[in-house]
């Protein structure tokens, strides 16, 4: 299987230029290496009616091309199911029945952040979980072997996080984030992974997971986010910060794509011009913060 990088947004809502940022950051990163470049929608969960076409017509219209056919989670619960089967064979998984507000004020494992599950039911008896059954149905958790996995980037390079015995499975039979991304990118060949700095907390799980399945760890690259002017990370209430919104206020969406060039450094016109002069060590480190553009007259 051949070599490839990714873009995988979840259809919850227009794109914004944050996300629109990333996107092109992931399709420099691999035309630049010659990998494939892939698409696609993590629609397992938030999935918003006409979302999907919305945002792969905007990623077209900013220059952001892809190999293939769209991939849809959706359509892959079968793989999901079939990792889950094999750590559990492995004496790898265990029920959860605790709710979010159980977990969140449970007392955390010192040095461990807020929200990291406590191992509440790590060693309950087969007893103690039929009656809670009967309550309530169970989440699936990891049962992690290791407190924490370090991780390289090729932005922020040797990153070492905390790995607790996260969910595969939540209690309404939707396979979580952490187990779709690692089985999806290992079978789609996905070996090199760009996206928002935000979701570096979240790898060293995700590199960990993989090796419990055998499976290659991607190279990472996660690139900072853009921000409103009071340093939060961009949001639909900023504004005019979709295609759509900007169109309506007669910013035209080349403009908008040379803008996002402009803020990487990279010049103006098309993502092939810029793809000529992308040099990963010259990307700026710091989150960009979006000035807001105004309309034709401005």
């Amino acid at each position: 299987m051949t070599t490839a990088g990714r873009f995988a947004p979840s259809p919850s809502g227009e794109l914004h230029v944050g996300n629109l940022r990333t996107a092109i950051l992931a399709w420099l990163f691999a035309r630049s290496t010659g990998r494939r470049f892939l698409m696609r929608v993590e629609d397992l969960d938030r999935a918003r009616a006409g979302a999907e076409a919305e945002q792969l017509r905007d990623l077209a219209a900013i220059g952001v091309s892809w190999d293939g056919g769209v991939v849809r989670q959706t359509d892959r619960e079968h793989l999901y199911a079939e990792a889950i089967e094999r750590l559990a064979a492995a004496g790898l998984t265990y029920e959860c029945f605790c709710t979010r507000r159980e977990i969140q004020e449970a007392p955390s494992a010192p040095h461990a952040p807020q929200g990291a599950y406590p191992g509440t039911c790590r060693n309950l008896s087969e007893a103690e979980r039929a009656g809670k059954r009967a309550v309530r149905p169970a989440a699936v958790r990891l049962r992690a072997a290791v407190a924490e996995a370090t991780v390289r980037d090729v932005l922020h390079g040797s990153f070492t996080g905390v790995v607790d015995d996260f969910v595969l499975r939540r209690n309404d039979g939707v396979t979580a984030y952490n187990l779709a991304v690692v089985v999806d990118d290992a079978a789609q060949g996905v070996d090199q992974v760009v996206r928002g700095d935000d979701l570096l907390p979240s790898t060293p799980r995700q590199t960990y997971l993989a090796t419990l399945l055998d499976i290659p760890v991607p190279e990472y690259a996660h690139v900072p986010l853009v921000v409103n002017a009071d340093g939060a990370r961009l949001a639909k209430r900023d504004g005019a910060v979709t295609l759509a919104d900007l169109a309506a206020a007669g910013v035209p969406v080349d403009r908008v794509r040379d803008a996002l060039l402009a803020s990487l450094g990279l010049p103006a016109g098309s993502l092939d011009h810029a793809l000529a002069a992308f040099d990963p060590a010259a990307l700026p480190r710091e989150p960009w913060v979006w000035p807001g553009m105004g309309g034709r007259g401005a």
